[in-house]
């Protein structure tokens, strides 16, 4: 089954105890919270093996329309990580997800950012 989140992709900021309590919160760790909310809202399901995640990242709006339709589709080979991104999502979802062991992950450059799993 394919479900298609229309969730801009967030890697998971480096924080600290600080961060809980710290007002306002920093832009990373801000940008983290809501990506986290707004997976709970969406209701995302991410199944815990043999599933295929793609993230679509947004391509910037400074790019000339030429070179967005160069890069649509291809493969993001660009900060954010794929590992961070995937910790992200595993970290908005579950409150342990040590329990994912089998994923398939791919990043690729698209007009508007979407997550969408295949299971």
């Amino acid at each position: 089954m394919l479900k298609e989140y229309n969730i801009c992709p967030v890697a998971k900021p480096r924080m600290s105890n600080r961060d809980k309590f710290l007002k306002p919160p920093r832009p990373a760790v801000k940008r983290y919270w809501d990506f986290c909310l707004q997976c709970k809202l969406e209701r995302v399901v991410l199944p815990c093996f043999g599933a295929h995640i793609t993230f679509i990242l947004p391509i910037p709006k400074s790019c000339s329309e030429k070179l967005k339709k160069q890069l649509d589709g291809k493969p993001h080979m660009q900060k954010p990580d794929l590992d961070n991104i995937l910790k992200s999502l595993g970290d908005a979802i579950y409150t342990n997800d040590s329990g994912i062991y089998d994923i398939h992950v791919t990043k690729l450059w698209g007009r508007e950012g979407k997550i969408i799993i295949q299971d």
